[in-house]
């Protein structure tokens, strides 16, 4: 069983090919949690295999990741298996050690932790890549996967295979918390005059918040995935000023109905 969060299809992608080549079932963390249910309760088969796939957020796992862990209930659990995988642009800092820390305080053993690079999304800071450098994180993290799938196949522990790059203890113990506290707010979305009202922004949006009616109107929930400006097909969403100009990416491989599942 493989729990995901993903907000523009790469988490999704990793997850859904590790899944395919293991047997293993697939969990939107992000559904189960707009739920609104107490806890999360899952019946184990003997000896399954549990995986969390994610992307990082300022050098760290998600909040709703984090949330979702703290309601984990996994019946029959005896030290199965349990593998992470983070997606990033570049590097994910302590990510996985903040992972470890949190499947503990539920009673789960952490076996395997990897990371994948893959294009780059958050534009509120930076840009997309280019197409070119887009189509080789692709193509490495094709092959990057199929070795993780291995691994996992024959249930290896110990395996930690991450790009944890400079100063992860800043990153992760300084800037991941500022990150949660300043810039996970909805007040700087906005749509422009080329929203046509189609609603593929609430559809897609990782926390229910968004509503539309003619045109989007955004809750106080927010994950800042960013999958509402980047899948927008006018491109008619924006984060205050900073966003207009540049570019959009959401992963090929993984459609609209896949990710509002």
């Amino acid at each position: 069983m493989i729990f995901w969060f993903s907000g523009t299809g790469n988490s999704l992608y990793i997850a859904k090919s590790i899944a395919q080549q293991n047997d293993l079932k697939l969990v939107s963390i992000s559904s189960v949690v707009n739920s609104g249910a107490e806890f999360f309760e899952y019946d184990l088969e003997d000896g399954e295999t549990i995986g969390f796939v994610f992307p990082v957020y300022a050098w760290a796992p998600p909040k709703m990741v984090l949330d979702f862990i703290s309601k984990l209930r996994l019946k029959n659990y005896n030290d199965n298996y349990t593998f992470c995988v983070a997606t990033c642009g570049g590097n994910v800092g302590n990510t996985v050690k903040v992972m470890e820390e949190s499947l503990n305080t539920a009673n789960i053993k952490l076996s395997a932790g990897f990371s994948v690079i893959m294009p780059n999304n958050y534009i509120v800071m930076g840009n997309v890549d280019s197409k070119e450098k887009e189509e080789k994180k692709l193509a490495e993290a094709e092959d990057t996967t199929g070795k993780i799938s291995e691994i996992v196949s024959r249930k290896k522990s110990g395996m930690y295979n991450v790009v944890k790059g400079p100063l992860p203890g800043l990153f992760t113990g300084v800037i991941s918390p500022m990150f949660n506290k300043y810039a996970i707010k909805t007040d700087s979305f906005f749509a422009t005059d080329k929203c046509n009202g189609c609603g593929i922004c609430e559809k897609v949006c990782t926390c229910k918040s968004i509503k539309v009616d003619k045109r989007p109107k955004w809750g106080k929930e927010c994950n800042q995935c960013l999958a509402c400006i980047h899948f927008c097909p006018t491109k008619a969403i924006q984060f205050g000023k900073g966003t207009e100009k540049k570019g959009r990416y959401t992963n090929p491989n993984i459609s609209i109905s896949e990710m509002s599942e």
